[in-house]
């Protein structure tokens, strides 16, 4: 179920219900209404509150679902719009790999043209044609995945025919440029939104710097202390498992930066120190 589709059975159902509510607020009011006491139209409308009244709870019952219905409905749509997403994807990453290699094999055509053969026809579980009739097949839903295909077929490796580094990047520029089209419009179903916590900027950098809080350093120590006390240690491993912590400690990180050793200094070996904080 579409959005536009979603919109338009929800309008229909607020409508509905919003025309029983009307009605039942006429025939509750219909006693103090001029025109209406004491006549025929009156005892109608009342004996219509009362049949709405007692038929509220499976009204309800049934709005509800119904509605229900509509949205699982919807949920059901955009999972397979987002696996068909999934699907185009893949296919675009096999079609631009194909197009860069230099001398590929007919096997490796065949994987990427049933990859984007594969898209192709999976929309048809999404989607229908645009204009489909009983008599009339009408327009793909999205015809840059056409484009895509036609592109790859055009750098078949048939035998005979010198497929050049020319022809693999028109094939590959061709490729993108469907694909980022496709993307803009395909994507429009999703209602996706912009995050609330963005990073924008290109050089992004960590804010967090190592280290942590004194009760999860405590609590560190408590687990160390606990475990040589209940559990025996493997020297090998032990020592094995020190070494490789004290080289990655030791070892300049964008985020970490190490101090240089006096001259003449002697390294030890120690074990991680319960104050030292995981990088995360």
């Amino acid at each position: 179920m579409t959005r536009s589709s979603l919109g338009r059975t929800l309008r229909r159902a607020y409508w509905i219900l919003g025309l029983v509510l009307a009605i039942s607020l006429v025939a509750k009011l219909a006693n103090q209404i001029p025109g209406l006491a004491d006549t025929p139209a009156e005892r109608v409308l009342a004996s219509l509150y009362d049949y709405l009244k007692d038929m509220a709870l499976v009204l309800v019952t049934v709005v509800a679902a119904y509605l229900a219905n509509v949205f699982q409905k919807r949920a059901l749509f955009l999972s397979a719009l987002k696996e068909e997403w999934h699907n185009i994807v893949k296919a675009k990453s096999a079609l631009f790999t194909y197009t860069q290699r230099e001398a590929p094999t007919q096997a490796e055509y065949f994987a990427a043209f049933c990859t984007i053969s594969e898209s192709l026809d999976n929309m048809r579980a999404v989607y229908a044609n645009v204009g489909e009739t009983h008599k009339q097949i009408g327009l793909y839903p999205y015809a840059p995945l056409h484009d895509m295909r036609r592109a790859l077929q055009s750098i078949e490796p048939e035998a005979g025919r010198q497929v050049t580094a020319e022809d693999r990047k028109l094939a590959r520029d061709a490729i993108l440029q469907s694909f980022y089209a496709l993307r803009e419009t395909f994507l429009e179903e999703l209602d996706l939104e912009a995050p609330d916590n963005p990073l924008l900027i290109h050089n992004g950098r960590r804010m967090k710097k190592p280290g942590a809080p004194g009760w999860a350093r405590r609590r560190q120590s408590r687990q160390h202390r606990y475990q040589d006390r209940n559990t025996p240690a493997d020297p090998r491993i032990t020592t094995f498992l020190t070494q490789l912590y004290d080289r990655e400690q030791t070892t300049a990180k964008p985020w970490r930066e190490v101090a240089a050793k006096p001259t003449g200094a002697v390294e030890t070996k120690a074990s991680p120190p319960a104050e030292a904080a995981a990088q995360t």
